[in-house]
Order: C-alpha cells, then sequence, then structure tokens
C-alpha cells in the first residue's frame, strides 16, 4: 500500500486509538481497585502501603515511598509519616528535603530522568543507584499534605508522560482518604488522652482530703481549682505525733499531667516523712533529697509545711520558697510566714530552718498558691499579696469557708483574661473565739 495512502493512515489511526483506549481502561481499572482497596480503611499506614503497591504494579517501578508533611509556622516544612515499599532489593530511598520545598512551592509533578545531573537540584545527593524518579503532589483544598515519590522505571527508557499523568491521578484521588485517615487517628489519639485525663483528675481529686478537720475551737477550710483538667498545686491534712496537725500546701512546677504526677510524688513522700518527726525543717530536708532524686532537673515545687498543736495553738513551720501566708492577729497585726529555704528538689542538700507561731483566740492564717497573687489584671498588675491582705482584713469576721470564696471571687473579678492561667489553690485556718 503506497504512503500516504488513505486506507494505511486510517489503519495506523485505528491502531492508535485502540492502544489510547486500552491504556485508558487499565488506567480506570487500575483506579477503581485503589478506590475499593482503601474507600473504607481507616489505617493511613495500610493505606499508603495500597496507595504505593499499587502505583509500583500500574507503572512497573522498583519502589514507591510516600511522606505526609506539615507546614510549621515559619517556611521549613515537617516529615509527618514516612511509608515505603520496595519491590527490589535496594536501599530504602528517603525524599531529599529539596525535592519537598520544590513541591510545596510548584505543586506540581516532576520527573527527573537522571536526578545527579539535573540542574535544578545541584548540590542534593540522590543515591547513586537511583536511575529515575517520578514525584507527585498529595493535595487536599489546594494545601500541599504529601509527596507520592517512585523510583527507578523496570523497564528501560525510564518514566514516561503516561507514567506521570497516572500516578498524578492517583495521588489526586487517594490524598483526602489519607488525609481523612490521618486525622481520624488523630482523634483518636486525642479521645484516648482526654479519657486518661478524665481519670487522672479523678485519682488527683482522690488524693486530696475528702473533709477539712473539724477540731474543737478551730474552723479550717480548703479548696483548689486547677487551670487544667489537673494540676500542681497540692494541698494535705495529716494527724501526726500526739494529736498534732500537719498543714500544707505545695505548687509543682508546670501544669497539667506531669504536674500532677509529681503532685502525687510530692504527697506521698510528705506524707511518710510527717509520721517519722514532727520538725518541719527534718521533714523538708528530707524530702528535698527525695525529691531531688527522683526527678529530673527542672521539675520542683514550692511547699508551706506546718505542724500545729490544737490546744495550745502553737504551730512551726517552714516555707520552702512558697508565697508567704498570712497570720492576721486579732489586733490587726500582720505576720508574714517565710522563715524556709529553697524550693524542694533544686539542690540535693539545702538546710532548712523553721519558726514558731500562736494561733491564739480570733487569730486567722491564709495560705494560698501563686496563681492567686500572680493572676494579671485588666492595668497589667497582678493581684499582688497586698490586695489579698486587704480582702483578708476586710473580711476576717466571716468563716473560714466564707473567706476562701471571698478571696477566689476578687481574684477573678480582677483577671483580665476570664480563662484560668495557673492553679490557684487557699487555706484558711481560724482559731475561734
Amino acid at each position: 500500500m503506497p504512503a500516504g495512502d488513505p486506507q494505511r493512515n486510517s489503519a495506523e489511526s485505528s491502531e492508535e486509538e485502540i492502544v489510547r483506549l486500552r491504556r485508558a481502561v487499565e488506567e480506570l481499572s487500575v483506579l477503581n481497585e485503589l478506590a475499593r482497596s482503601i474507600g473504607a480503611s481507616l489505617d493511613s499506614q495500610q493505606v499508603m502501603q495500597t496507595i504505593i503497591h499499587r502505583s509500583l504494579h500500574a507503572i512497573h517501578a522498583e519502589q514507591g515511598v510516600i511522606t505526609l508533611v506539615d507546614k510549621g509556622p515559619g517556611t521549613e516544612t515537617t516529615t509527618l509519616v514516612r511509608t515505603q515499599v520496595s519491590t527490589s532489593e535496594q536501599p530504602q530511598f528517603h525524599l531529599a528535603q529539596a525535592l519537598v520545598g520544590w513541591m510545596y512551592l510548584n505543586k506540581k509533578p516532576l520527573l527527573l530522568s537522571d536526578p545527579q545531573r539535573d540542574e535544578r537540584f545541584r548540590g542534593t545527593h540522590f543515591d547513586e543507584s537511583i536511575r529515575c524518579l517520578l514525584c507527585v503532589p498529595m493535595m487536599v483544598k489546594s494545601e500541599l499534605i504529601g509527596v507520592l515519590t517512585i523510583y527507578n522505571k523496570k523497564a528501560s527508557g525510564g518514566f514516561t508522560e503516561d507514567d506521570q499523568r497516572l500516578l498524578a491521578i492517583i495521588a489526586a484521588q487517594s490524598a483526602q482518604v489519607v488525609e481523612n485517615a490521618r486525622l481520624s487517628e488523630e482523634e483518636r489519639v486525642l479521645q484516648k488522652m482526654k479519657a486518661e485525663l478524665r481519670l487522672a483528675a479523678q485519682i488527683q481529686l482522690d488524693l486530696l482530703p475528702k473533709d477539712c478537720p473539724r477540731l474543737s475551737g478551730y474552723d479550717i477550710a480548703a479548696k483548689t481549682i486547677p487551670a487544667e483538667q489537673v494540676g500542681g498545686d497540692y494541698f494535705d491534712f495529716v494527724c501526726s505525733h500526739q494529736d498534732r496537725l500537719v498543714l500544707c500546701l505545695g505548687d509543682v512546677s508546670g501544669k497539667g499531667l506531669p504536674a500532677a504526677l509529681l503532685m502525687a510524688n510530692l504527697q506521698a513522700t510528705l506524707r511518710g516523712q510527717a509520721m517519722l518527726t514532727p520538725v518541719p525543717r527534718e521533714c523538708l530536708l528530707r524530702a528535698n533529697r527525695l525529691l531531688y532524686n527522683a526527678t529530673s532537673p527542672e521539675k520542683f515545687a514550692t511547699l508551706f509545711y506546718a505542724v500545729l498543736e490544737p490546744d495550745s495553738g502553737r504551730f512551726c513551720y517552714s516555707n520552702a520558697g512558697h508565697e508567704r501566708p498570712v497570720l492576721l492577729k486579732k489586733n490587726q497585726e500582720v505576720r508574714f510566714l517565710g522563715t524556709g529555704g529553697l524550693p524542694l528538689g533544686m539542690l540535693e542538700d539545702w538546710a532548712y530552718e523553721d519558726e514558731c507561731e500562736h494561733l491564739h483566740p480570733g487569730d486567722v492564717m491564709v495560705i494560698y498558691s501563686d496563681g492567686i497573687g500572680e493572676t494579671v489584671g485588666a492595668s497589667g498588675e497582678q493581684f499582688g499579696p497586698e490586695r489579698a491582705l486587704e480582702i483578708i482584713k476586710s473580711s476576717a469576721q466571716l468563716s473560714a469557708g466564707e473567706l476562701v470564696e471571698t478571696i477566689l471571687s476578687a481574684v477573678r473579678k480582677y483577671a483580665a483574661n476570664p480563662t484560668q492561667s495557673d492553679d490557684m489553690t487557699l487555706v484558711v485556718v481560724k482559731r475561734l473565739e
């Protein structure tokens, strides 16, 4: 048949059309099987491995990897997940950071037929066994959430434009499924964490005294309000030697679950020490050593620790770096209880001091954590010990429980931010007239 013959041209055109249609059918089959394989799964690793396996089979490549990425506040990208599948004995390849950056800028497929010599990535190290690679973006709502990359075409000649087009379609259709699976996993982790926090909060609540001591001639009240579900503030009452009552209020560094765990450790330590000695400085010295050796360097706790003899009203105390409690005498004389030393856990050996005072009829002692004094008002100033003292003086005639609520109410009213930023704890001890 002569060249240019209409029949020959028509036959060649028909063959090309058949090849094109056959390839289109194969691509549709690949996409349909992929959709069925990953559509119902919420396991991101399983979903990504399926995508890579199907991609390698459809494009006849040796190795593939999906890298999920996140964009931080700056310009640096962070790898969230990397999943890899290989059909060869080659070492596993890792997507170069330069390729991720290129994808963020261009958000389109990238074919490198000779990576080591490609001028666009001069200075980027590629493994010598990488002959060619095909990289396509995984987009969700115009945002890059990952990169699908395949390496080394099994057949000679490298990847083709048809390979690039098919891989881009696979990435486009599977990106949302991958993102949904990842978000579902994050949600499950979050729900588990919330459940654990609720349990931790209940455990912490159970560790605190259920009721305040009822001593003849005394009115005692206490309350703690954590800034988060669990907190680092702690108060306790322990009956020790010869009917003495140990009163303590502590504040461990940090907030949330780590602070709550340290608080539980501190409580157990102090209860054990309270049974061994009635002398505050000795108790704090031993507790300090235990806490120092059981925690990391950045962990510490402030603590006010007092031992009260109810019959006489005499109490001895030691203050380990805590807010100075207020002792308001009946005649309005004020004493701040600051004798003691450094917070617990800062230095292994510290000689704590203690001092003795008296609670006479009509006297009131108010112990509080720094969440009270450090609350910031609209002017930018902290609530401070002066405002706390004014309220204590003006409300000293109230019951212990009413005084606790009056102080807390004043702090909430003063705060510029309605969201509590730190744990708040109060213990009030009044000796009745």
